[in-house]
């Protein structure tokens, strides 16, 4: 199963090869950043992990597009502020 290290290390890969695009803003959905590095869906899935990376990764400037009524869930999707 993937650890917050994992989530970190791949979020941040996420939003530099966005930088590197020279977009403007880069949105990352939650299920789709677990599914990536495996584990989800599962039984033994680290969803609340990878929100709460995520959300620790946010800044003032990012937005919450979407966010499940538990607050850690497969649908919360963030859009990140480009350049960071």
């Amino acid at each position: 199963m993937p650890t917050a290290d994992e989530f970190r290390r791949e979020l941040g890969a996420i939003i530099r090869e966005a930088e590197l695009r020279g977009l403007k803003h880069v949105e990352i959905n939650a299920g789709e950043l677990h599914r990536q590095l495996g584990g989800y869906p599962g039984s033994n899935h680290q969803m609340p992990n990878c929100c709460q990376v995520m959300e620790q990764e946010r800044r003032t400037l990012d937005e919450i597009i979407s966010r499940p009524p538990s607050g850690k869930g497969a649908s919360l999707t963030i859009r990140y502020h480009l350049p960071r």
